[in-house]
């Protein structure tokens, strides 16, 4: 019987996407809504839904996510970073969803029946264990997109399932692709942002640098010392410092200000932000994905205060190794932290440019792009690849030095060139016995004994095989480690070796790591060893 959830753009073409995120924090929201700003100019987009998972959860669960993070935050973040660090391997969770999880998720998943989206995305770790769920459980039919918020990638956000995930940086693209995961699913894109209202005018540098002081959208009472230590500053500035929805705070600020006349503007929560940001000459905050990534954009560098541990002491270590950012570990050094930026002669304007090489503007487009032309079916990551993908994170290796059948291979579309699988070498040998051709090829079918099959081949077969009856793909090992760049890169070999990108991946969009119509990886020795059989190939 066939199934009729079977979903795809419509006659001419017309897309449906649905966007989740979850509200804990501000940054996963600001992502969905910049997704959804990007989908609107977009002609082959139908319609398009946002919803945050969480306000459709039980009270219960929607307060111990939403409001218990920033407790922990504030009383123990010690905890936090703990945390952070325990679920940083991939694919420490592993199985399907927990119970309470999935009872809270079941008005998403109704959401999801009644809008049929073809394309859903997510900007949250949540929802997308959800759909990596419902994509193996046959529930759903649509592209998926993993879309990371931070410059950090964390393993709580790579799932057993998913059609395409889109990080920050590289770095955290060459971590996957060493874990094994294939280069034709993993692209970096930067963080999803609000498009600019305008063209940023050129700062000027003979006038006064103005600060940008940013309290959040919550109005961190922390806003109030860094304030308090710019009044000690010998630099000439001026301030413009932004209290969120916190007005006891704003007046506090205005109170400690009134002396310094018309030096400092205080503003409570404003849609100006884009326009400040572009005005602005230095950023005094935390680093947030979202905030770092529209200071980015807008070539505005970044003085980080207050910082998270865990995503943000990440997020703002990138930003220090690009140039772009300082850190100001100490409350009582804020201000000669600043000063010394602002007194150095050209230092600001270095750190401008370091941002602007940094900022990617057109992250939420590329998104959109690259999940509506990339593959159709989605990637299934077995269970047993989950855990050699754990224990190689753990061990420090990478994919390439796993020997025989505990090796990762990848099955790849034969018509599509996209890898459909990754699973252990060892789990070959059951496809092999059901699905191979008399050329030494592999026809996966969903045939009269699909219910016969173990639970792990009919998960995997029900997610990739989608509305056809069969599927040809073929057997490929996995692709060598990164290569180790030359020093004087533009007198040495192609320029995907100089990108970083490994040899047999290609892009339509031009630029390294960009999810598009690839072509297909260069195929590899045939693996008839993994039944045992004969010894593996050195890979790479």
């Amino acid at each position: 019987m066939r199934r009729a959830s079977a979903r795809g753009p419509d006659a001419a073409g017309r897309e449906r996407v649905l966007i989740l995120s979850a509200g804990v924090g501000a940054g996963h929201n600001s992502a969905a809504a910049a997704l959804e700003q990007a989908c609107a100019v977009r002609a082959d987009i139908d319609e398009v839904q946002v919803l945050d998972v969480l306000q459709v959860s039980s009270l219960l669960y929607r307060t111990l996510l939403g409001k218990g993070y920033f407790v922990l935050v504030e009383d123990l973040p010690w905890l936090v970073e703990w945390g952070y660090n325990i679920n940083d391997r991939p694919f420490r969770r592993r199985g399907p969803v927990d119970p309470w999880t999935r009872v809270n998720a079941l008005p998403v998943t109704d959401a999801i029946k009644r809008f049929r989206p073809t394309a859903i995305v997510c900007t949250h770790f949540l929802p997308a264990q959800l759909l990596a769920s419902l994509l193996l459980r046959g529930v759903i039919d649509a592209r998926t997109a993993v879309v990371t918020t931070d410059y950090d990638f964390q393993g709580l956000w790579l799932t057993g399932a998913f059609h395409a995930l889109f990080l920050a940086r590289e770095e955290g693209r060459v971590e996957l692709m060493a874990l094994g995961l294939p280069p034709d699913r993993v692209a970096v894109t930067g963080i999803p942002i609000a498009a600019p209202p305008a063209p940023a005018p050129a700062r000027d540098a003979t006038k006064r640098p103005m600060l940008l002081i940013s309290a959040g959208a919550t109005g961190g009472d922390y806003a109030l010392s860094v304030v308090r230590q710019t009044l000690h500053m010998r630099s000439s500035f001026t301030a413009t410092v932004l209290c969120g929805r916190n007005n006891e705070l704003r007046q506090r600020i205005e109170q400690l200000v009134a002396p310094a006349g018309d030096r400092y503007r205080v503003l409570g929560f404003t849609a100006e932000m884009p326009q400040l940001l572009q005005r602005a000459d230095l950023f005094v905050g935390k680093p947030g994905g979202l905030s770092s990534s529209e200071c980015m954009a807008a070539g505005l560098p970044m003085a980080l205060v207050n910082t998270i541990p865990g995503q943000e002491v990440r997020n703002g270590d990138y930003l220090m190794e690009q140039g772009a950012a300082v850190r100001c570990n100490t409350p009582a050094t804020i201000g000669w932290k600043i000063d010394e930026v602002l007194r150095e002669p050209g230092r600001l304007q270095r750190m401008q440019a370091a941002a602007r090489r940094t900022g990617r503007p057109e992250a939420a487009a590329d998104v959109l792009t690259g999940l509506l032309d990339g593959p159709s079916r989605p990637l299934v990551v077995t269970r047993a690849a989950q855990k050699t993908i754990l224990a190689e994170s753990e061990q420090r290796l990478v994919a390439s030095d796993l020997p025989g059948p505990s090796s990762l291979v990848r099955l790849v579309d034969l018509a599509a060139g996209s890898t459909v699988a990754l699973l252990r070498a060892e789990e070959l040998g059951d496809l092999e016995k059901r699905y191979a051709t008399p050329n030494g090829g592999l026809v996966l079918r969903d045939g009269q004994a699909f219910t016969s099959l173990r639970g792990e081949e009919r998960r995997l077969l029900r997610a990739i095989l989608r509305r056809d009856d069969e599927l040809p793909v073929r057997v490929e090992g996995p692709s060598p480690a990164p290569p180790i760049l030359p020093e004087r890169p533009e007198e040495h070999g192609p320029s995907e070796l100089r990108a970083g990108r490994p040899s047999g991946t290609a892009s339509s969009s031009g630029g390294p790591g960009r999810l598009g119509k690839l072509s297909a990886p260069a195929p590899a020795d045939r693996l008839c060893w993994a039944a045992g059989r004969a010894q593996p190939p050195a890979w790479g």
